[in-house]
């Protein structure tokens, strides 16, 4: 919205141009977003407590749990909120990238609206993993199919392998199901860390600022080249998006660090990993990825472990999945898996952002 009204505002006063930037741009877009949610956090707390829109607790979950019932819940709202009002006042609104990630999050926000509502409403499972499935497939295709076909500088089918002297592999009609199941499964990946006071937010914001950093630097000539890095020309503007998530996320986070106020919900946990997944695609760094969000990825193997071990075996692998309630019921404070998750995802972070220049 910002750019819409740049030429007449620079104009009025030069200075203005600074704003132009895509750089200065990112900032202010998470500094909005960060305003915003604490802001509207308090309000919408209330709101969600005044309507009994409460989180219901496992009952075979660690008994600390317990007195997390009833804690507001849906609070991805707040994140959705930021974001969109952030992205909408400071990013080019006529970049297809940008469409398509703000849209295809809105959509997979709905999908975890859904889930949430039918919850609330008694059934304990929210939709069927099958009905959330498809959906989430839909959303992707659609998202993907948008970039191939309807955006002005269509996405390549190419794989990049990180670590490597640019060795990429062209995976062809195979990049559609790959593309999709990246999304999806970083999707469902970020719903399921989310157990924990803010366990998947802190990693959402530290893998979202390391995206937009990919972002920044594919959609820049200089450094593409130099780093030697596939050049998409509007791929830059997705820095702006990336920092309004990762200043939501840090917003929430006020709100949602250990004891939570209020929790994330499917809204929030379905739709952020969603979004991550398809700004890995549009960036090209689907491994890098993997490496950045090896929580995610391992908190979900010990759930498919978990569960296959037990229909298999007869015998469970963990004392309980996702991962971080085995932790728990091996002794471990709930702020000390937290945090340390957390440093992990730090770390992992770091190495995926050193493949920018190890190579």
């Amino acid at each position: 919205m910002f750019l819409f009204f740049s030429d007449q505002l620079i104009e009025i006063f030069s200075a203005f141009n600074a704003f132009t930037y895509i750089t200065t741009r990112g900032i202010l877009s998470a500094l909005t977003a960060l305003v915003i949610s604490f802001l509207f956090g308090p309000r919408l707390i209330s709101l969600l407590e005044g309507n009994d829109i409460g989180e219901s607790i496992r009952e075979d979950g660690p008994i600390s749990h317990a007195k997390k019932k009833g804690t507001p819940t849906m609070g991805g709202i707040l994140i959705l909120l930021s974001v969109s009002v952030s992205t909408l006042i400071w990013s080019d609104l006529t970049n297809s990238y940008i469409i398509t990630i703000f849209f295809s999050m809105l959509l997979f926000g709905l999908i975890g609206f859904i889930d949430d509502y039918i919850k609330l409403k008694g059934n304990k499972n929210g939709l069927s993993a099958s009905i959330k499935f498809f959906m989430q497939i839909g959303v992707a295709y659609g998202a993907i199919n948008y970039l191939f076909y309807g955006s002005v500088e269509p996405i390549a089918t190419d794989l990049l392998i990180p670590f490597t002297n640019n060795v990429r592999l062209d995976l062809g009609w195979v990049f559609l199901p790959f593309a999709i199941f990246v999304i999806v499964g970083s999707s469902n990946a970020v719903n399921l860390t989310d157990g924990l006071d803010g366990l998947a937010i802190m990693p959402v914001v530290m893998i979202s600022i390391a995206l937009g950093i990919f972002a920044y630097v594919t959609g820049n000539i200089n450094f593409s080249s130099y780093l030697d890095l596939p050049f998409l020309r509007e791929a830059g503007e997705v820095f702006v998006i990336c920092c309004a998530i990762s200043g939501a996320g840090l917003g929430f986070l006020w709100f949602n660090t250990y004891p939570a106020q209020v929790f994330m919900g499917d809204v929030g946990a379905i739709s952020l990993g969603g979004t991550l997944g398809l700004i890995s695609v549009i960036v090209k760094q689907e491994l890098v990825l993997a490496i950045m969000g090896g929580v995610f990825i391992v908190e979900t193997l010990s759930v498919i472990l978990q569960v296959g071990s037990y229909k298999i075996r007869g015998k469970r692998i963990f004392n309980m999945a996702p991962i971080h309630h085995h932790f728990e019921l091996k002794g471990w404070a709930e702020p000390k898996v937290i945090v340390r998750f957390w440093i992990i995802t730090v770390f992992l972070v770091l190495i995926g952002l050193s493949s920018l220049k190890i190579r």
